[in-house]
């Protein structure tokens, strides 16, 4: 991770343990880090989440009962960085990184990036 990245995370985890503390949830967390991070919803609830990418993949994998093939760091920065660059979470990938993140996996995209999904997926998103 950059110098710069690493600040914002630990920045960001600063300030969500605070928010933790005084009952805000995932959600809410990340709707207040993006006040001063531009970042994608599914980068600022990792980030409201207080992980690093690795923290995340080891997550993922538990939750998954996967090892390395399921989802790589690389692959996490790509669908953070996702629509602008990167590429595309699968819903299945979405609803993973949702429970970590303790969320929904609607609230980990924006209106404009559901909607690039199939209408079956969009559906799937909402409804978890």
């Amino acid at each position: 991770m950059s110098g710069t990245g690493y600040q914002t995370l630990l920045d960001c985890r600063r300030r969500s343990r605070y928010l933790r503390q005084h009952g805000f949830t995932t959600g809410q967390i990340a709707v207040i880090l993006a006040l001063d991070h531009p970042a994608t919803p599914l980068r600022l609830h990792r980030y409201a989440a207080g992980l690093t990418a690795a923290q995340t993949i080891e997550a993922f994998h538990r939750l998954a009962g996967t090892t390395g093939a399921g989802l790589r760091e690389s692959r996490l920065y790509a669908h953070e960085t996702w629509p602008q660059t990167g590429r595309r979470p699968s819903t299945s990938t979405l609803r993973l990184l949702a429970r970590i993140y303790d969320t929904q996996p609607v609230q980990l995209l924006t209106a404009e990036m559901l909607a690039t999904y199939p209408a079956r997926d969009q559906r799937t998103l909402t409804s978890c």
